[in-house]
């Protein structure tokens, strides 16, 4: 939250000149949904100053899909957070629509697949059975929806690293994230 520090911390490790100290900058610390644009931009700038662009940089424990898009925007080549395995074992599954709550009641006899996508292992559980599962307390209802969130967080970075390549980046993600987040806005 204090932009001296994070600067400061950023120019100093950048500066040292050994090639053998670092592959690669690590960016963490505590971010809101309203500052991790904003204070990952401060790093990466001091990172770009400093003869440091080359190497790549990490922001550790973000998951969510606005940080992930808000994290390349600003410079990000990487990533790395518990919360899709950890929303996964609690019922909570990716989809292109928002979040959704398998545990909720209107998923009980909804015999459409997890995810509509063919790639993905979860496509040919139906939400139905997964309900199931996770009201049955079986462990598989855990990997499923975990296996599920992994695989739909690799595949926005694929496809935002596609919309960088045809130079549309910006337009994939405000109709990603509008489609995402439509609920709660």
């Amino acid at each position: 939250a204090y932009e001296d520090l994070r600067r400061e911390s950023a120019r100093v490790l950048s500066q040292m000149k050994s090639e053998k100290m670092f592959d690669g900058f690590g960016i963490g610390g505590s971010f809101t949904k309203d500052d991790i644009g904003t204070a990952v931009k401060w790093v990466t700038e001091e990172l770009n100053k400093n003869g440091a662009e080359e190497k790549p940089r990490h922001l550790l424990g973000i998951g969510e899909p606005v940080d992930i898009f808000l994290g390349v925007e600003n410079g990000i080549d990487t990533f790395d957070c518990v919360s899709p395995t950890r929303i996964g074992r609690n019922g909570r599954i990716y989809t292109k629509d928002g979040p959704i709550n398998i545990l909720n009641n209107k998923y009980k006899k909804d015999m459409t697949p997890v995810c509509d996508d063919e790639t993905c292992y979860a496509h040919k559980y139906t939400k139905s059975y997964l309900q199931h599962l996770f009201r049955s307390k079986e462990m598989l209802a855990a990997t499923i929806a975990s296996t599920h969130n992994l695989h739909f967080i690799v595949s926005l970075t694929k496809d935002i690293r596609q919309s960088i390549l045809k130079d549309n980046f910006f337009e994939f993600k405000k109709e990603f994230l509008g489609r995402y987040y439509k609920k709660q806005y």
